[in-house]
């Protein structure tokens, strides 16, 4: 009976120690879950910030073109010493002295040097990575050739498109001397 006796005391012990053991898991359980709650939440609040902005490109394209590339493209070439710049964008008819009819597309002009330069960037559709042609004219004059402008690019990005427009006037010698 003494055997009995101290079975059922250790039995009860350990039944004891187990509730106790329960109870302390259950608010490390529900703190747990509070925890993982929180950084659920927390997560998404940090995946929310995290989120960038849509690119440039991924505009519409009068709106890239007004907010985005023209800014960018004026303050590249003031950087190059054109101070008497004007840009300007227009759907408009290509101004080229062997061509009489042609359709009206989406320019960016720039003129300089009280007139008497001038670039067009020519948009043959309303969409930055579809065609785009370059001509130029010195002494005021029209253009006399249009020659096709980023047509290799598989990407195009604004940074891009002001930086091959610098290039295309250096090599006219127009901003720098070689």
């Amino acid at each position: 009976m003494a055997e009995e006796q101290k079975s059922t005391e250790q039995s009860s012990s350990t039944n004891a120690d187990e509730k106790q053991q329960s109870d302390q898991s259950q608010p490390s359980a529900k703190a747990a879950g509070e925890n993982a709650e929180k950084a659920a939440s927390g997560g998404a609040k940090a995946k929310a910030k995290k989120e960038k902005p849509p690119a440039p490109e991924e505009k519409p394209f009068q709106d890239f073109i007004q907010q985005d590339y023209l800014p960018q493209l004026e303050e590249a070439l003031q950087q190059q010493g054109l101070d008497d710049l004007s840009l300007a964008f227009a759907k408009r008819k290509l101004e080229i002295l062997s061509q009489q009819e042609t359709a009206d597309c989406w320019q960016v002009t720039g003129r300089w040097n009280k007139g008497q330069r001038q670039f067009n960037v020519a948009f043959l559709k309303e969409d930055i990575k579809g065609p785009k042609v370059f001509s130029y004219a010195d002494g005021g004059g029209q253009p006399s050739t249009v020659e096709q402008f980023m047509g290799d690019e598989r990407r195009i990005t604004l940074d891009l498109m002001v930086l091959y427009v610098i290039q295309r006037l250096n090599a006219q010698k127009w901003l720098t001397r070689n």
